[in-house]
Parts: structure tokens; C-alpha cells; sequence
């Protein structure tokens, strides 16, 4: 059954399946985003997933790699990073899954409003349920990983630009491989190639701060990659989208 029957549209927002002839739509963004986020709060296992795994992989690397103070500070950063960038990739097969299934997906690329803005206001509840969460986390699980206190506010920084970059990416092979079965690895494979500079400069920001040297310019690089992925990736995924529902 479409979303639209099953949930009440919010307020300023037509979906597309129940416009009458010749009515336009109301403020598109804000109201997909405000419908999105709606839908997204009820779904609280894909929120706690993510976060879960996040949280449960980083508090046993002390006892798989040994408790040494030393040890562990190094590797904090790199670990760190990476379980943020595995965490969203968790959650990215289910970015349009429930839409297509239910025909909702094929609704939005029948709409006069952009499809570009509907992928960015799917990705951004994306982040703002998975990144953002994963950024604010990061302080407590770089306490239990002795990451030196240097640290903390880069490496809140670099993931708050980082995951929405992860997310934005992610996007892109999510649409690609939304009417597979399983698309679990071809998705990794799609998406983990484009993931590799964001963990480059996210955990490369972290350890310049940790050894006292200036970490402005990874964090100008992350900016510059999330706004590349901010105009390019919603176009990508939204053709690949049509691609997807017309096949």
C-alpha cells in the first residue's frame, strides 16, 4: 500500500499520489523532510542498529587488542572512523528499500517536483538519525579508547562533515541496487571505492590534531567533498532511481 494511506501527510506537504488535477505541490523539501523524519523516528530498529554495532564493536577492541593505554590511543582514530564508516553503510540498503516495495518510490519520480530533492531530504533524515547520533557518540567511545583529549573536538568535527558525506555517497549505490534481492555486498563494493578519501582526511584530521598540528586543511577538504557530494550524488541517485522503477 503507498505510504501515503498509511501515514497522514504532514502539515504544507501533498504526496504526489494525492494531488488533484492541476494542484501543486507545497513547500516540496520541507515537507518530504518533515514527512521523512516522521517515518524514519518510527522505524526504530534501523535507527538502533547502526548505532549499536557502533558502539558494541569499539567497546571490545580493548579486549581483543589488549587493554595498553598507548596502543589503544593510537588506534583510536583510525578505529574509530572506520566503525563510524561501516556503521552507515549498515544503514544504507534500507534507504529507499521500504519505498520501493510500496510503490512510493515510483510516486516521487512521477511528481513535478525535482526527484533531487526528494533524495536530499531522504538522505539528510539519513544523517541526522545515523550520522549525527554516530558524531555525538564519539566523545564517550574516545574516552573508553584513551584517545588523548587533543582529539575530541576534531574528531566530532571531521564526523559531523564525514558521515553526511558517507551518507550522500551511500545514496548513490542504494538507488543502484534498490530492486535486488540481497544487495548487501554489491552495495560495499559500489560505495566503499568512494568512501576511501573521507576516511583518508576524517581520520588524518583527527591524528593532526592529537600531535599538535594544524588540521584546517582535512577539514576544508572534508567540507569541499561533502559539497561535491551535495550537488552530485542527489542527481546520481535520482537517475539511477528512474532507472530502477522503470526497469
Amino acid at each position: 500500500m503507498p505510504r501515503a494511506d498509511r501515514f497522514p501527510p504532514a502539515p504544507g506537504y501533498s504526496s504526489p499520489a494525492i494531488l488533484a488535477p492541476g494542484e501543486r505541490c507545497g513547500p516540496g523539501f520541507a515537507g518530504l523532510l518533515r514527512v521523512e523524519l516522521l517515518l524514519a523516528l518510527r522505524r526504530r530498529s534501523d535507527i538502533a542498529n547502526p548505532l549499536l554495532f557502533f558502539v558494541t564493536v569499539l567497546a571490545l577492541l580493548p579486549i581483543g587488542v589488549g587493554p595498553e593505554p598507548a596502543l589503544l590511543a593510537r588506534l583510536a582514530p583510525g578505529m574509530i572512523w572506520v566503525m563510524a564508516l561501516l556503521a552507515t553503510l549498515l544503514s544504507q540498503e534500507s534507504l529507499f528499500r521500504s519505498d520501493f516495495e510500496d510503490g512510493s518510490l515510483e510516486q516521487l519520480t512521477l511528481s513535478p517536483q525535482p526527484l533531487y530533492f526528494a533524495v536530499l531530504a531522504k538522505v539528510a533524515v539519513h544523517w541526522l538519525v545515523t550520522g549525527l547520533p554516530l558524531a555525538l557518540l564519539s566523545p564517550l567511545l574516545g574516552l573508553m579508547l584513551n584517545l588523548p583529549a587533543a582529539g575530541y573536538g576534531c574528531l566530532v568535527l571531521s564526523l559531523l562533515l564525514g558521515t553526511a558525506s558517507l551518507s550522500l555517497i551511500g545514496s548513490v549505490g542504494a538507488a543502484l541496487t534498490v530492486a535486488l534481492r540481497r544487495p548487501g555486498l554489491l552495495l560495499a563494493l559500489i560505495v566503499m571505492p568512494l568512501y576511501v578519501p573521507v576516511l583518508i582526511f576524517g581520520a588524518g584530521a583527527v591524528q593532526a590534531a592529537i600531535d599538535g598540528y594544524a588540521y584546517g586543511v582535512q577539514l576544508a577538504v572534508l567540507a569541499a567533498l561533502l559539497a561535491g557530494a551535495a550537488a552530485l550524488a542527489p542527481l546520481a541517485a535520482a537517475g539511477a532511481i528512474r532507472i530502477s522503477t522503470d526497469s
